[in-house]
């Protein structure tokens, strides 16, 4: 698999994290059964997904993308439907840890450590 696909199944990983969440949430305690089957399968595809991108991705560096990026579409979602105050404040901080995962992504280049480059 290539880096560039590892990013995008990294991103899809990242966005089923935030969906996971959500339905951990809806779930209450697992004792609702469709968000807990949500929760069941997206978890398991994000992890998945997490574990098929550090073959390409540093470690530390995918964990935070997928952490973050989740974290923040988590609370925009929230944000969004009315389940969580939103505040030009708290917009800047999801801001801040999107922008953070970007400059990750930007700052990652080549194999990990230890890995010859594909000729």
């Amino acid at each position: 698999m290539s880096v560039r696909l590892s990013w995008l199944v990294l991103v899809a990983s990242a966005v089923l994290e935030a969906m996971w969440a959500t339905a951990l949430g809806l779930s209450e305690g697992f004792s609702r059964p469709l968000p807990s089957l949500v929760f069941a399968v997206t978890a398991t595809l994000s992890m998945f997904g997490l574990g098929v991108a550090v073959k390409r991705i540093p470690l530390g560096t995918a964990y935070a993308v997928w952490v973050g990026v989740g974290a923040a579409l988590t609370v925009a979602w929230a944000m969004t439907t009315g389940v969580e105050p939103a505040s030009p404040l708290k917009l800047l901080f999801i801001a801040g840890i999107v922008g953070c995962a970007a400059g990750l992504k930007a700052l990652s280049s080549g194999p990990p450590a230890g890995e010859k480059q594909d000729a």
